[in-house]
């Protein structure tokens, strides 16, 4: 078996096998050098701050491919710049080598607008900042629907529900007011139907109901009568009843009569008008109990005493001197005279407090 393995022709065979291994391997190798450009790098340009025009220029002049990526919107920098590319510059890459560019939008991206029509302003106004509206100016309209969002403007322009707008953009939103009070009615006969609607919409009314005399709904019917009348004042928002056929109002005339007889309030003139007056019902108010003032207390005079005895209401008796007493005496100037009795003053009892009269001195020589 070894001599076999030996043998030249089977030597001969290895080596061509071999060979034939070597060749194969070196071919591969050399494929691969011309089909990656082996030992053929370019060097990355550095396009970061140019703009998207320019980079792809000379990314086509140095035989590099690009890919853009736009990325969130900064209002730091500008419209379609590039900031950013990978590979980084002076990084070495084979020709035809593609590169990602990263570059700035040019304005923000664009949002939905919410539906938010004949909603409560507040609630609109919420959901508007939150998808990344910013509200303008706020406009007040009249309106039956009061603080409802009527319509939202951008750059004056009516914008419905679902429209695309860039994010931050600033709206003007319109707000209802409220109705408008006392409205003149508008005269609509004569019209058709489709100018009618027209004039009442304009008047701020509704359309209410519609009666054409034949029974269709043709819409060049004239309308021969109306319910309120022209001239009569409601507020914004009311209904209008209108009647519509193709003849002309003076051919309907009975019909106009009978309506006025149920629809216009007929007012008999020969009464007296009724007078009303006011009557103001002013609070009364009682005067404060002022209290009497006290009396002044009178400061009794004092009264001379008479030498009459005063009648008075208790009888006083007069002393008896009896004939064995001795009349008292009296000194005067150091000499013994006799005196008589004294007559004492009867007291009074009077409202005047009482007084003791004064013993008269009777002196005798």
């Amino acid at each position: 078996m070894l001599k076999s393995l030996f043998n030249w022709k089977v030597l001969l065979n290895l080596v061509i096998a071999i060979g034939i291994f070597v060749g194969l391997i070196w071919l591969t190798f050399r494929w691969l050098e011309y089909h990656t450009n082996h030992g053929q790098e370019i060097p990355v340009p550095n396009v970061v701050n140019k703009s998207i025009h320019d980079a792809v220029k000379i990314l086509d002049d140095t035989g590099l491919e690009y890919d853009v990526d736009s990325a969130k919107y900064d209002p730091k920098y500008r419209p379609f710049q590039v900031l950013q590319i990978y590979p980084a510059p002076g990084s070495r890459v084979k020709d035809g080598r593609t590169v990602r560019l990263r570059v700035n939008p040019r304005t923000w991206a664009q949002i939905a607008v919410p539906d938010v029509i004949n909603k409560y302003s507040g609630l609109a106004f919420q959901r508007l900042d939150q998808v990344g509206l910013k509200i303008g100016d706020t406009i007040y309209e009249p309106s039956i629907q009061k603080d409802a969002l009527l319509r939202i403007l951008y750059k004056g322009n009516a914008v419905n529900p679902g429209a695309r707008l860039p994010r931050f953009s600033v709206i003007d939103v319109v707000v209802g007011s409220g109705p408008m009070r006392n409205i003149s009615i508008p005269n609509v006969v004569g019209l058709s139907v489709k100018e009618a609607r027209v004039v009442i919409a304009k008047s701020m009314f509704e359309v209410g109901l519609v009666e054409h005399e034949d029974g269709s709904k043709d819409e060049s019917d004239i309308i021969y009568y109306q319910d309120p009348g022209s001239g009569d004042v409601r507020d914004q928002g009311m209904q209008i009843d209108l009647w519509a056929s193709k003849k002309t109002p003076a051919e309907l005339r009975a019909k106009v009569e009978q309506l006025n007889s149920i629809y216009r309030m007929k007012v008999d003139t020969s009464l007296p008008p009724v007078r009303y007056e006011e009557v103001h019902n002013e609070p009364s108010y009682e005067a404060p109990i002022v209290p009497a003032p006290a009396p002044k207390k009178e400061i009794p005079k004092p009264e001379v005493p008479k030498t009459e005895t005063p009648k008075t209401q208790t009888t006083t008796s007069k002393p008896v001197v009896s004939a064995t007493e001795k009349p008292k005496t009296a000194v005067g100037n150091g000499n013994h005279t006799t005196g008589s009795t004294a007559k004492p003053a009867a007291s009074t009892t009077t409202q005047q407090p009482a007084q003791k009269p004064k013993a008269k001195k009777v002196v005798v020589e």
